[in-house]
């Protein structure tokens, strides 16, 4: 079992921008894949980006490709997501979520991901 704890969580305006992190304990964090989603209110939970276990491949969801960045530090058991030029439309709780795999696929879907964080709350003003 590994735990996931969220930070970095804000408010900022429109154009700016914010870096959440992950911390994972309990397990040997490279086995996980790492996965970043969000959830609006109203809304279901959405996939943001993945990481694979060694970081060398990244994926998005299309409408943050070219501006919100994944990457993942082994020897320090974090993740993290850069988060450049928010736009309103980005306002959501943001979770990072954990998945036990050896298999060198994308996951996109929320039930696919075994362990999840608490959240933390991105809201961006216009």
């Amino acid at each position: 079992q590994v735990q996931l704890v969220e930070s970095g969580g804000g408010l900022v305006q429109a154009g700016g921008s914010l870096t959440l992190s992950c911390t994972a304990s309990g397990r040997t964090f490279s086995n996980y894949y790492m996965g970043w989603f969000r959830q609006a209110p109203g809304k279901e939970r959405e996939f943001v980006a993945a990481i694979s276990r060694s970081g060398s491949n990244t994926y998005y969801t299309d409408s943050v490709k070219g501006r919100f960045t994944i990457s993942r530090d082994n020897a320090e058991n974090t993740v993290s997501l850069q988060m450049n030029s928010l736009k309103p439309e980005d306002t959501a709780v943001y979770y990072c979520a954990a998945k036990l795999t050896a298999r060198l696929v994308l996951f996109t879907r929320a039930n696919e991901y075994d362990y999840w964080g608490q959240g933390t709350q991105v809201t961006v003003s216009s």
